[in-house]
């Protein structure tokens, strides 16, 4: 559509500087649209045109549209969503935010899955990571991925990759990425490690010291006397 639009826009301008205007023969229409740009409304950008129908979310984080299934966060299940058709693309509102969002699939009876979005009920069910539907074929970053297969050997291995995975919705994609990478150049695949590291990526650094101001120095600084206190202790006269 982008270079069909480019393509039409350049023949529309060739077509406009080649013909005369109907009203103005002495200018051609090209001349006439010129004259009158400064005066046009500016172009505010593309118009948010979509589809809006309430839908339902299914136990299993789906929502149907048309023929087909899609995917939203598990946060989202339990209440209503609206759903927005865009022409491309598929949104899912609740409460003012997106809870889903997906290429618009035109066949039928298709499931898209985003695995982000099943990440929160791993927490209950680490054995599905293996042989859940929305984690068949999950192409995760270099670095996570050899992680993943490293724990794959692991008794724990599932619930330890679980953990990695929901940190990514607490300190994003690139960090856990980078927090793996880490471990695995010490030679080290595990959830403990991994989050430990992200945790002192968390850390707030130690604050500046601040240096004092030469017009705020003391220039004469008081003595302490701790003895006067004993003054307290003494009964009255």
């Amino acid at each position: 559509y982008a270079e069909l639009n480019a393509w039409l826009a350049d023949r529309c301008v060739a077509w406009a500087k080649a013909n005369r205007h109907p009203e103005t023969p002495e200018q051609t229409i090209w001349e006439v649209f010129e004259a009158e740009r400064p005066r046009l409304v500016p172009y505010r950008g593309p118009f948010d045109g979509f589809h809006a129908v309430p839908a339902a979310v299914s136990k299993t984080c789906l929502v149907r549209f048309d023929t087909n299934k899609y995917s939203v966060s598990a946060t989202a299940v339990g209440r209503p969503v609206e759903i927005r058709a865009y022409a491309e693309r598929i949104e899912f509102w609740q409460d003012g935010r997106v809870v889903g969002a997906h290429a618009r699939a035109f066949g039928r009876g298709a499931t898209v899955y985003d695995p982000w979005h099943y990440v929160p009920v791993l927490a209950r069910k680490p054995g599905a990571l293996r042989n859940g539907a929305p984690f068949k074929d999950w192409a995760l970053p270099a670095a996570i991925e050899r992680v993943r297969r490293k724990l794959a050997m692991a008794p724990d291995g599932d619930r330890q990759m679980v953990d990695i995975l929901a940190a990514v919705l607490e300190d994003g994609l690139p960090a856990v990425e980078a927090a793996c990478a880490e471990a695995l150049s010490e030679g080290v695949a595990s959830a403990g490690v991994i989050l430990n590291i992200l945790s002192r990526q968390r850390d707030p650094p130690p604050p500046e010291t601040i240096t004092t101001p030469e017009a705020l120095k003391l220039r004469l600084e008081p003595i302490a006397d701790c003895a006067r206190y004993d003054s307290l202790r003494r009964p009255p006269q």
